[in-house]
């Protein structure tokens, strides 16, 4: 352990990490550089947004059997949103990152290859690399830059200091390949894993990450569209890219004032059959729907859907997910599913197989709120599906990303539950679909029959032929695809 005293304020300054070079000031901001002989002051960095994580300097916990605490972290940030790099002190004095993006966190530490590794521009999603003789699929591959430092770090970094990654898995193993500093990189291998797992303690807990998400110390500011100026309703610190539900407007919400990024299209208001902002409690934990977005297929049996963004301090982001057949819910797998991209006919998830089902293209057509990433209307994914009588398995894929998740249906009873709403996507402008073919000849037999009845029925009006017209009409009424029976 090293103390200094910083030299722009005076305040103490703790290295615990030997390897530590470069520490912020907990006070003043300034950044320092440690060396040989002295401790330098290289200016301010930028303070880090309060996000959602829960992850804060001081967290500890217990991976691969060794105890580790928590002493820096950089915050980046690329295209389509923004994570944390947590750097990590190991009681055997190794050190690691903890990765800590959209609620998914992998452990990492440095490590030597023996085979050349294909440059950076030469990387695809999803084209398998070998890697000290194991297959690994690139899930992300992305340039950012450094948008702010915290506590202690191993190398010296500032603002705007750009790096350019990938993110590859192979079940529950994970690597990230660091193209920074030129076309051989630094590699970084270890695995997902959950803070659960590794019994993490000094977390912030959920009125610390409700009180602080949003806010860059000293300054708080109320949310109100600049283009608009309509209230925005979400949870602050969550999301970095907001969609204006009155104006489309697409704002970036990651610094201390929200910015316009593109005006939205002047379209009808989205009513969606939840809100924005509802709550529910769910396993335990309360959940605010902070996001709402409409995807849509194209061609032959053309489909639409809605699908909500939940986020929890405690339990992340989950998706509740809006169709003409029912409800879903769906999570991100921080663990892969065997598959092979070659083959593409099978995926295995905990010893089960999933069976392609189906393959398609999904396009954004509306979206409003916030979310863990950049949405835009027109943004495509293709999208794969494998089912059991389990669930289903999802892969979508861009040119930069791929992602699998696991969804399963819900009950009707259970959204009513949590959120007092009807189940039918019909009562969405955006998520109705074309009612299911065959409900118009059902309308056309009922008026033929009705009609083939009338004539006699005027003659002779009898308690048989009342009879037989109130059960004509309510056969009727449980042929239509609405859901009448269901309302409260």
């Amino acid at each position: 352990m090293h103390i200094v005293s910083c030299p722009s304020c005076g305040a103490e300054v703790t290295f615990r990490s030997h390897a530590a070079v470069m520490a912020v000031c907990g006070f003043c901001r300034a950044t320092l550089l440690k060396d040989a002989e002295s401790v330098k002051n290289l200016g301010t960095m930028s303070s880090v947004l309060e996000d959602y994580s829960p992850i804060q300097i001081g967290t500890c916990g217990i991976h691969g059997g060794r105890n580790f605490t928590v002493l820096g972290r950089i915050q980046l940030r690329y295209a389509q949103g923004m994570w944390n790099e947590w750097y990590v002190l190991f009681g055997d004095g190794g050190s690691g990152w903890l990765g800590d993006s959209s609620g998914q966190f992998t452990m990492t530490g440095a490590r030597k290859v023996q085979e050349a590794l294909p440059a950076f521009d030469a990387l695809r999603i999803a084209q398998p690399v070998v890697i000290n003789g194991e297959t690994f699929l690139p899930a992300e591959i992305r340039s950012a830059e450094c948008i702010a430092g915290q506590g202690e770090l191993p190398f010296r970094v500032g603002e705007g200091w750009r790096i350019r990654v990938a993110d590859l898995r192979n079940g529950a193993a994970f690597v990230t390949l660091d193209y920074t500093d030129g076309e051989v990189p630094l590699v970084y291998s270890g695995v997902a894993v959950t803070l659960d797992e590794m019994r993490c303690q000094l977390l912030r807990d959920d009125d610390q990450v409700k009180a602080g998400a949003g806010r860059f110390r000293g300054k708080v500011d109320a949310l109100d569209c600049p283009s608009c100026g309509s209230a925005i309703k979400y949870l602050p610190g969550i999301t970095t890219t907001l969609i204006c539900p009155a104006c489309k407007a697409q704002l970036d919400a990651s610094g201390p004032q929200a910015s316009v990024l593109a005006a939205g299209d002047k379209v009808a208001a989205m009513r969606t059959t939840i809100e924005l902002g509802a709550t529910a409690n769910i396993r335990g934990s309360q959940h605010t729907v902070i996001g709402a977005m409409v995807r849509s297929t194209s061609g032959t049996g053309a489909s639409k859907w809605t699908e909500y963004l939940l986020f929890s301090a405690r339990g992340g982001f989950f998706w509740l997910v809006e169709t003409n057949a029912g409800w879903f819910q769906a999570k991100v797998m921080h663990r892969w599913p065997s598959w092979n991209p070659a083959a593409g006919e099978v995926a295995k998830a905990e010893n089960q197989n999933y069976e392609k089902s189906d393959s398609y293209l999904a396009t954004v057509v509306a979206a409003a709120g916030a979310f863990n990433w950049r949405v835009s209307v027109g943004d495509q994914v293709f999208v794969t599906e494998y089912e059991n009588t389990s669930g289903t398995l999802s892969a979508e894929t861009t040119r930069e990303e791929m992602t699998w998740s696991r969804s399963t249906r819900l009950a009707y009873d259970q959204i009513k539950t949590w959120f007092g709403v009807g189940p039918k996507m019909a009562d969405a402008t955006y998520g109705a679909e074309a009612p299911p073919e065959g409900s118009g000849s059902v309308q056309k037999f009922f008026w033929w029959l009705l009609g083939l009845n009338f004539i006699p029925l005027m003659f002779n009006f009898g308690e048989t032929a009342l009879i037989l017209l109130v059960a004509i009409i309510f056969i009727f009424a449980l042929a239509q695809p609405g859901d009448w029976l269901d309302k409260d």
